[in-house]
C-alpha cells in the first residue's frame, strides 16, 4: 500500500510527478523507452533481478554461468590492443568488504572509452557477467554494473534487496530508473491498479499486488506467480481485440462465393493422383466458408509438401465458377511466376483466365479454346497471381474479388493484406503457411480466423534422411553430392550470407560459387540470391528447373515455394544460425519427388554444441513438432513475429508456451464479451 495519496492517475506524465529531473538528455532516454506516463513507468518491467540480500561467490576460474558480485575497485588502467581500434579499459575487482584470499578479477570493455570518466578507484559495485579465463586472469568482458553507495539500507530500492534490473537507453540509468518506480509504487495507493481482470481465484493474487511483485518480490519464488498473473491479463486482452476483431467481421455479413462445384469435380478427376483426406477434409471447410453470407477468413496450415496449392486450387475454382474473381498473393517474383506456371497448366484447361502481375511482368496466361466452363453456359471469373504489385489497383477484378488467397502470409505487413482484400467487396480470405505454427501461437495470434490443418503428406514423395556433418567435410560431402549428380540428380547449396562479412566466420554464397564450380567440374552451376534482379532469378530458377544447372548456390531466397522434384541433394552450411522452422522449410525443398532425398547440416567444429539442438530435424519431419520444439528454445519473439500480426507486442510472450494460460485468456475475453465489456 502506498505511504501517500498523491492527485495522480495511470495517465499523469512523468515529468508531472516531481520525481525525476527531466532534463533534454533524459528527456529524450525516457522517450526512447516510451515512458510518459506513470503507467508506461510501471508496466516497463524489469529484464531481470538481482537479489542484493547476498551474492554470488566470488569466482576463482571460469564460470558456465553468469554471476552477480559486490566488489570494489582497486584499479583501473586503459591499455591498446592489436589490431585497429582496441582500446581496452580494465578495472581490477575486489570482494567488497575484504578477502583474505586476496581474489581479484578484472572486468575489461573494449572500444568504450567514456569509462575512464566514470570508474574510479574505491568505487563500490554490483556487477553481472560472466566470468572466464585469459591467460592466468579470471575476467569479465563488457559486464553490466552499477555504482552503489556504502551503507545503504534493506528498506533502499538499491540494495539490501532483490532489486529489478531494467531495459535502459541512453540518457537514463539504472538507478534513476529503479529509484522512480520504486517511488511512485511507494506513493500509489492500491486502488489507481484496479483489477482487471474478471473476478476470481488467481493464485490469491489482485493486479495491484501483481505489480508490485514483479518489481520488487520478497522473494524469487514469489515471482513466477506475478508474472503469470499479468502475463494473463495481457492474453486476455489481446484475445478481447481478436474476438472483437472476428465478431465486426462477420456483422459487415457478405455474399456467397461458392460455386456449384461442377468445375472442381472435373478438375478433381483430371488429376493423376487423389488428394488426402487432409485436403478434402479443408476443402469441406472451405466451401462451407464461401457457401456462407459471411466473409471467410480461414488460415490454412500445413507442413512442407502437405498439398497446401491443391486446396487453394479448390477454393479459386468455386469462386470463379459463381462468376467472381480471384487473387493469389505470393511474397516473391520466383513464387508468384511457380503459381502462374501450376495454375495455368491446371486451369486453362477448364477455361479459366489465369492472368501474372508482378513488378515487372504483366502477362495473360488463358488458353480459351478449352472453354469447359463457358461450354456449361457459365461466365466465370478470372484468377490473378502476383506479388505486392497487385495492391497497386493493376489487376482490375471486372467481376468483383470475390476471394483473396494470401501465400506464407507472415511475408505480408496488415496493411498489405488488407490492401489487395479492400479490392472487392466482402472479399473471402484464404491465408496460406508453409511454416507450421504452434498451437498456443496459432490460438494467440489467429484467434480471429478460423483454422484448417493439413496434417497429411501426399503418397509418392521420396524419403528425406538427414545427418549432420561438420564444415571441416567439406570435401567429403562434394565427394557426395558429386555421385548424386552422376545418377542424374540435382543439388542445393545453401549458405546465410551473399557476401563475406569482416564481422562473422560465416561461408557467403558469392565467394563459396567459385570454390563449388571448382568442386563439381563438368557440371553447370549457378548462384541465386536477393540481391539479383527480378529477371536474373528467373533465369537462374529456370535453368535450375529444367535441368541445364545441376547445382544451385544460394542463400535462403529459395526458403519458400521453390518446387523442382529432381533435386535431391542440399548442403546447409552454417545450419547453427538458423531456427529449426527455417531449416525445416530449407529441408522442404528437397523429398518433392519420388527420389530419396538427404540433407546434411554443416556445422563449424566450434559450434559442435549446437549438434544437440540440431537432433530433432534427424529424428522427425513432424514440422510441427519441430514448431514446438522450436518454440521452446528460441521463444515466440523469434519464431513469429508479433508485428506481422497487427497486434501489439507481448510483454510476457515467453508464457505463450503455456498452453492452459492462453485458453484461459481466450475464455475470460470471451466472457468478457458476453456481459458486454471491451479492451
Amino acid at each position: 500500500m502506498g505511504t501517500t495519496a498523491p492527485a495522480w492517475n495511470l495517465k499523469t506524465r512523468l515529468e508531472d510527478t516531481g520525481m525525476v529531473r527531466f532534463d533534454k538528455k533524459s528527456r529524450e532516454g525516457f522517450a526512447k523507452l516510451g515512458l510518459k506516463t506513470i503507467g508506461d513507468a510501471l508496466t516497463h518491467y524489469p529484464r531481470r533481478h538481482e537479489d542484493r540480500t547476498r551474492f554470488d561467490r566470488f569466482p576463482e576460474g571460469a564460470m558456465e554461468h553468469p554471476v552477480c558480485l559486490h566488489v570494489v575497485v582497486t584499479d583501473c588502467r586503459a591499455s591498446f590492443g592489436k589490431g585497429k581500434g582496441r582500446r581496452c579499459f580494465e578495472v581490477t575487482v575486489e570482494p567488497y568488504g575484504g578477502d583474505i584470499l586476496g581474489n581479484r578479477i578484472i572486468l575489461r570493455w573494449f572500444n568504450v572509452a567514456y569509462l575512464a570518466k566514470v570508474l574510479t578507484v574505491g568505487h563500490e559495485l554490483v556487477l553481472f557477467g560472466l566470468p572466464k579465463e585469459s591467460g592466468r586472469r579470471v575476467v569479465i568482458d563488457h559486464p553490466d554494473f552499477e555504482i552503489v553507495e556504502g551503507g545503504q539500507s534493506a528498506s533502499d530500492a538499491h540494495m539490501g534487496r532483490i532489486v529489478p534490473i531494467y531495459p535502459l537507453s541512453s540518457g537514463v540509468n539504472q538507478k534513476t530508473l529503479r529509484g522512480l518506480i520504486h517511488d511512485l509504487l511507494d506513493s500509489l495507493p492500491d486502488d489507481i491498479l484496479p483489477d482487471w481482470l474478471p473476478s476470481g481465484d488467481y493464485g490469491g493474487l489482485t493486479r495491484s499486488a501483481a505489480m508490485r511483485c514483479i518489481h520488487y518480490p520478497p522473494t524469487l519464488a514469489e515471482l513466477a506467480p506475478a508474472r503469470r498473473y499479468l502475463a494473463l491479463e495481457e492474453f486476455t486482452r489481446l484475445q478481447l481485440i481478436l474476438q472483437q476483431r472476428r465478431a465486426a467481421h462477420h456483422a459487415r455479413g457478405g455474399v456467397s462465393h461458392c460455386g456449384p462445384g461442377e468445375i472442381l469435380t472435373d478438375f478433381l478427376a483430371r488429376l493423376p493422383f487423389a488428394p488426402t483426406r487432409a485436403q478434402e477434409r479443408t476443402i469441406a471447410e472451405i466451401r462451407r466458408d464461401l457457401a456462407a453470407p459471411v466473409p471467410m477468413t480461414r488460415l490454412l496450415q500445413g507442413d512442407v509438401g502437405a498439398g497446401k496449392t491443391l486446396v487453394a486450387a479448390a477454393a479459386i475454382l468455386l469462386t470463379v465458377e459463381a462468376g467472381y474473381d480471384a487473387a493469389l498473393m505470393a511474397p516473391t517474383q520466383i513464387l508468384a511466376e511457380q503459381h502462374f506456371q501450376t495454375f495455368r497448366d491446371w486451369l486453362a484447361p477448364l477455361g479459366i483466365d489465369v492472368r501474372l502481375i508482378t513488378g515487372t511482368r504483366d502477362e495473360a496466361g488463358a488458353l480459351p479454346l478449352f472453354a469447359a466452363a463457358a461450354g456449361r453456359g457459365r461466365k466465370t471469373g478470372t484468377l490473378t497471381i502476383g506479388t505486392h504489385a497487385l495492391i497497386h489497383g493493376r489487376a482490375g477484378f471486372e467481376n468483383g474479388l470475390g476471394l483473396a488467397v494470401i501465400d506464407e502470409q507472415h511475408k505480408f505487413g496488415v496493411a498489405q493484406r488488407e490492401a489487395l482484400i479492400g479490392q472487392g467487396d466482402s472479399t473471402d480470405v484464404l491465408v496460406m503457411t508453409a511454416t507450421p505454427i504452434p498451437r498456443t501461437l496459432t490460438l494467440a495470434f489467429y484467434g480471429d480466423l478460423d483454422v484448417s490443418i493439413l496434417d497429411e503428406l501426399p503418397a509418392g514423395r521420396g524419403k528425406i534422411i538427414t545427418g549432420i556433418r561438420l564444415t571441416t567435410q567439406t570435401e567429403h560431402a562434394a565427394a557426395f553430392v558429386r555421385d548424386q549428380l552422376a545418377t542424374g540428380r540435382q543439388a542445393y547449396l545453401v549458405y546465410p550470407l551473399i557476401d563475406e562479412s569482416d564481422k562473422l566466420d560465416v561461408g557467403a554464397a558469392t565467394v563459396e560459387f567459385e570454390a563449388w564450380k571448382k568442386r563439381l567440374p563438368g557440371c553447370e552451376v549457378e548462384l541465386l540470391h536477393g540481391r539479383m534482379s527480378a529477371d536474373e532469378k528467373d533465369a537462374v530458377m529456370e535453368r535450375f528447373r529444367r535441368g541445364t544447372a545441376r547445382a544451385l548456390v544460394s542463400t535462403t531466397v529459395i526458403e519458400v515455394g521453390v518446387d523442382v522434384p529432381n533435386a535431391n541433394v542440399m548442403l546447409i552450411y552454417h545450419a547453427e544460425r538458423f531456427g529449426l522452422a527455417q531449416l525445416h522449410q530449407l529441408r522442404g525443398r528437397i523429398g518433392r519427388g519420388e527420389h530419396k532425398s538427404f540433407c546434411v547440416l554443416m556445422i563449424p567444429p566450434e559450434q559442435a554444441a549446437a549438434r544437440e539442438r540440431l537432433k530433432i530435424l534427424e529424428e522427425t519431419r513432424d514440422g510441427f513438432r519441430i514448431a514446438d520444439e522450436d518454440l521452446r528454445l528460441r521463444g515466440p519473439g523469434e519464431v513469429l513475429g508479433t508485428q506481422q500480426s497487427g497486434l501489439p507486442d507481448l510483454k510476457f510472450a515467453d508464457f505463450l508456451g503455456d498452453a492452459r494460460l492462453v485458453e484461459e485468456a481466450s475464455e475470460l475475453a470471451a466472457a468478457i464479451l458476453a456481459v458486454g465489456g471491451r479492451a
